[in-house]
């Protein structure tokens, strides 16, 4: 039976050519990125290449480049390191009230160290406005985090709008990009963000890599200790095949993008009219908002979501009826 793969808000495939670029640093370039002899230089430079890869998916510059094992560490610093970064500016940060557990809850975490959240909720389209984002700004307001697509609805959030309020009212910022990576155009620049998040895996690059845009001058407090690693943002010894693979993968999103993602947004198109043609009882979320080009969030009315997953997945199809990570 053939099968048919349609979770890619979970995860994805590696490519191919990511996977190639990651082989040798697994054999004969197997160096500690740390060492000053000619295996961990020969190393090093692969990191900062892809550090340079990456960047330029981001809009960002190299230094302001920080790799991590994955989108969830890089939300936890983003949100507890970027809040703790900023004593002087107050206790109280703001979330909207959509966002992937690794935001939910690390903001949760500072609320039991005594910091005040305010969750701000999307309107009926899913979409968290900026206008509600700056009715939720306090003076002691240290940091933000709306995330740039929702991983299950797909909604893209106006991050540009919300990062310009934060800009005029002082306020870090920062964007959990993961599910944007690959599918709409990055600009941390044009965001006006402080800090943002992508996963590798997210977008055909392997899974325990990600990587934290870090605005250059701004230094949020490190949540794990050891040696100057990423100029001492992220201590322990780089993962130095899955940040070749990350960076491989980044560089193909970019230039692939303006390709992509038009056509991906016509083959979901497709499927969503014909099932709302053909199903009885299908309900389109999302719509009449911006959405990520790869997604579709419906519902079926009269079916429970766990046993439609399982009939499909009998037929070789696969779904998932939410977020992976709360699996």
């Amino acid at each position: 039976m053939s099968r048919i793969y349609l979770d890619h808000n979970a995860s994805t495939p590696v490519r191919p050519e990511v996977l190639e670029a990651m082989l040798p640093y697994f054999g004969e370039h197997f160096g500690n990125a740390s060492s000053v002899h000619a295996f961990g230089q020969e190393a090093k430079g692969a990191v900062e290449d892809a550090r340079a890869q990456v960047a330029a998916l981001l809009n960002a510059t190299p230094g302001e480049i920080v790799f991590t094992s994955g989108g969830t560490e890089s939300d936890n610093i983003g949100v507890i390191g970027g809040a703790k970064a900023l004593p002087f500016k107050g206790r109280h940060i703001i979330v909207s009230a959509i966002e992937h557990d690794a935001v939910r809850h690390a903001a949760d975490a500072l609320e039991r160290e005594g910091y005040t959240v305010t969750r701000v909720a999307p309107d009926a389209r899913g979409v968290v406005s900026a206008e509600s984002v700056a009715a939720a700004i306090r003076p002691d307001t240290a940091l933000v985090s709306v995330m740039a697509a929702n991983n299950e609805t797909g909604v893209a959030q106006p991050v540009a709008e919300i990062g310009a309020v934060c800009a005029t009212r002082g306020v870090a910022f920062h964007v959990d990009a993961v599910q944007a990576a690959g599918k709409i155009p990055i600009d941390v620049q044009a965001w006006q963000a402080t800090l943002a998040t992508i996963a590798g895996h997210k977008f055909y690059g392997p899974k325990g890599v990600g990587a934290l845009y870090v605005k250059r001058g701004f230094k949020p407090v490190p949540l794990q200790f050891g040696g100057e690693h990423e100029k001492g943002r992220r201590p322990g010894t780089e993962n130095v095949p899955a940040i070749v693979g990350l960076g491989k993968a980044s560089e193909l999103a970019r230039e692939e993008l303006d390709q992509n993602g038009p056509r991906i947004g016509r083959l979901r198109d497709r499927l969503e009219t014909g099932l709302l043609e053909r199903v009885p009882g299908v309900v389109r979320h999302g719509q009449g908002a911006p959405r990520v080009p790869n997604t579709s969030h419906l519902s079926f009315v009269g079916a429970e979501g766990e046993h439609l997953i399982l009939s499909l997945d009998m037929k070789g199809v696969a779904v998932s009826s939410g977020a992976a990570c709360k699996a």
